[in-house]
């Protein structure tokens, strides 16, 4: 949503007030439920120093952070609201940076499952929580490189005159050069490649476990894979947050009409809907954290710290 919008396009959203307020009423329930998952998570010290919980709750955060800015962003436009340049550049590099971040934790939740399955005994040495903050770090490190080429590009590009005014915050007017589209999606089409092989390498990996597998332990096994082809339908979602822009770049030079509906359903699809998932993946199929869920949310979070 952010990456497709400006001024001119944005006129067209004040027809449609419905569509935006149901997009206010999505946001606040995702950010509720993830609000409350990630109150959950703080109350146990057994999530807060397991590798897959943090990086549970990093997702979280990551969604939470970018529904908040893809937001503000969206209603700046349908408002016609100017902000100062400043403010704008760190709204866009949020914006980008957390865009990849939500991928980027999936993939390693994902390696984190096929070491747990397929290296049992290595499993507490590679997926301490020292392990995890450099993961963490690494994947942070990742996401910014994209914001850090554009930026870079638009300060040896732009005059200070361009600096001191106020606009209708997208990316798109950081974009001096058509080239820096091109760059961009080779950039974020490398990343998403080598996640999907990362993704598949480990699936066909505990698939392998799974045939030798028995008892108690097939379980377990056929419960990782399933969380894994959960990971991966969430990272094809974010693989097509990518297209979007071309698509509706392309119908917009067409049909403005048409163009509007195209990108009201990429976002509640692609951006909105792609980001309830992990609630869904950790939030209700991990056993432990959905006790713990439940428990908290009964007690309205005022019970003790004592429940195990």
């Amino acid at each position: 949503m952010a990456n497709n919008s400006s001024s001119v396009v944005g006129q067209p959203f004040r027809t449609i007030n419905e569509e935006v307020i149901l997009v206010q009423v999505l946001i606040a329930v995702f950010l509720f439920i993830n609000i409350v998952l990630l109150t959950t998570f703080f109350m146990k010290e057994v999530f807060y120093t397991t590798m897959r919980y943090i990086f549970f709750a990093t997702t979280l955060m990551s969604d939470c952070l970018i529904l908040v800015l893809t937001d503000v962003m969206l209603l700046q436009v349908f408002f016609n609201f100017k902000i100062p340049m400043g403010l704008c550049c760190i709204l866009v590099i949020l914006s980008i940076l957390y865009t990849l971040v939500t991928p980027f934790t999936l993939t390693a939740m994902s390696l984190e499952r096929y070491v747990a399955i397929c290296m049992p005994l290595r499993h507490a040495e590679l997926c301490s929580p020292r392990s995890t903050l450099n993961c963490i770090l690494i994947i942070h490190g990742l996401s910014s490189l994209p914001s850090i080429i554009t930026f870079a590009i638009v300060f040896a590009s732009a005059p200070l005159s361009f600096y001191q005014q106020n606009a209708i915050c997208t990316l798109n007017i950081f974009i001096f050069h058509r080239w820096q589209n091109e760059l961009l999606a080779v950039i974020n089409e490398f990343y998403f490649i080598n996640m999907c092989i990362t993704v598949i390498y480990c699936y066909v990996q505990i698939m392998k476990v799974a045939k030798t597998a028995s008892g108690e332990d097939k379980k377990s096994v056929w419960k990782g894979i399933k969380t894994v082809v959960l990971h991966a339908f969430q990272l094809l979602l974010c693989l097509i947050q990518l297209w979007c822009p071309f698509i509706e770049n392309a119908v917009f030079k067409i049909n403005k009409k048409v163009f509007v509906i195209i990108r009201y359903f990429n976002y509640i699809v692609f951006y909105l809907a792609s980001r309830c998932l992990s609630p869904l993946v950790y939030g209700l199929r991990d056993e432990s954290f959905y006790l713990a869920l439940k428990h908290y949310a009964l007690l309205g979070f005022r019970g003790k710290r004592c429940f195990h």
